[in-house]
């Protein structure tokens, strides 16, 4: 668990904030995805620096409310800002709309994602995944570039997306390819970054612990796995600083050290049980774990689950650097980057296929048809179909 008295990065945001302050002065930012736990604290962050313009798009209305209401009861200069937010989709009809519309962006961020292995079940969510993650970041990032004026780009990958074994993975891989060789110019700085698990997210599991705690629910945790954690906002500041340092074709990832820092779920489960004033109580199966519970709980215990690793796209631990990637100085003390320039150059034929699966109702498609198609684009996709998924789990 994330246990820190102060942000991994706040040294390098302290040595670069003057050139930050002044990359952001006057400059109208656009962030996709905004109101997400790792957008919306981008977009705090990107707020300190009093850019002329901070516009949002996310499709959750709930999100783009709470943001609002954060930034304006947090930041001061917030009234100085041109603040706008927008509930749509940022690949539809009404998002290409605003951007012909609209003065041209001078930093565009990407958030925007399926961004978790459980959505890997069936046909109906690979081809949602694989259009959120794949064919829209290539129709926004083409709308981007024919509007002109954009001087950076960064867009958001994941660490899942080196030697990728999930669909999301490999989604998020393609991505990456998506994200420097679509709609390429010299004018526009591409970057990315490559992230840990950002502790306590929306939809992570350690806000389900807490949500299960909440509701006197057993937790439940796949055994022999590991992972990396950064916190909210350490999550924001590694996108902040990739957005305005890296150079064009980078994607950094955090320094982090794989004795010290990459944590056995079962460990952390159990630091988050003692924080909440309980000792964890390994049981056997889900039955026995819900049964359990009260007599458990009245003992200052809780049952905790550990469950078998056989689900599609599970993965035992956590990368930043994929098979053929080697990592390189940029100037920071916890962050290193990736080129992506070393990489084979993205065939559109591709895209353009995916986009016919997406597309085409008519068609019929099983899921070894998606995982093939993501396989011939991603040569490393380790891919592994166990007929499981994580939503037939507690």
């Amino acid at each position: 668990m994330v246990a820190r008295d102060r942000s991994l990065f706040l040294d390098d945001i302290d040595a670069n904030r003057q050139r930050m302050r002044k990359q952001l002065s006057g400059q109208r930012v656009l962030v996709v995805g905004g109101g997400g736990s790792i957008g919306s604290a981008t977009s705090i962050l990107l707020a300190e620096f009093e850019p002329r313009s901070l516009h949002v798009i996310d499709q959750s209305e709930n999100y783009l409310a709470e943001l609002v209401r954060d930034l304006r009861s947090r930041i001061t200069s917030a009234s100085r800002i041109d603040l706008r937010m927008w509930p749509i989709d940022y690949g539809g009809p009404i998002a290409q709309r605003l951007i012909q519309d609209e003065e041209p962006y001078d930093l565009v961020l990407n958030f925007a994602a399926l961004k978790h292995v459980r959505s890997e079940k069936d046909v109906y969510s690979l081809l949602q995944m694989i259009d959120t993650n794949v064919v829209r970041q290539a129709r926004f990032k083409g709308w981007i570039a024919e509007r002109g004026g954009c001087t950076r780009y960064c867009g958001v990958s994941t660490d899942k997306a080196a030697n990728p074994v999930s669909v999301m993975g490999a989604t998020k891989r393609l991505m990456e390819d998506v994200l420097f060789g679509v709609a390429a110019s010299a004018s526009c700085t591409v970057a990315s970054a490559r992230f840990a698990n950002v502790a306590f997210s929306n939809g992570s599991l350690l806000q389900a612990w807490l949500r299960r705690l909440e509701l006197g629910q057993p937790l439940a945790v796949p055994r022999n796995t590991r992972r990396y954690f950064v916190t909210q906002r350490e999550a924001g500041e590694i996108c902040l600083l990739a957005a305005l340092l890296a150079t064009d074709g980078e994607i950094i990832f955090p320094r982090l050290d794989l004795e010290m820092d990459l944590r056995l779920l079962e460990d952390v489960a159990a630091d988050v049980l003692s924080l909440m004033g309980f000792k964890a109580a390994i049981v056997v199966d889900e039955a026995v774990a819900r049964d359990e519970l009260e007599r458990l709980r009245s003992k200052g215990r809780w049952p905790v689950i550990l469950t078998q690793r056989d689900t599609s796209g599970e993965k035992p631990f956590e990368e930043f650097l994929g098979e053929g990637e080697s990592a390189h100085e940029i100037g920071l003390k916890k962050l290193l980057a990736i080129s992506h320039g070393s990489r084979t150059p993205l065939s559109m034929d591709r895209i353009s296929e995916l986009g016919r699966l997406v597309a085409n109702p008519d068609r019929r498609v099983a899921k070894a048809d998606l995982v093939a198609a993501l396989a011939a684009a991603v040569p490393n996709f380790g891919h592994v179909e166990t007929g499981r998924s994580l939503d037939q789990r507690m």
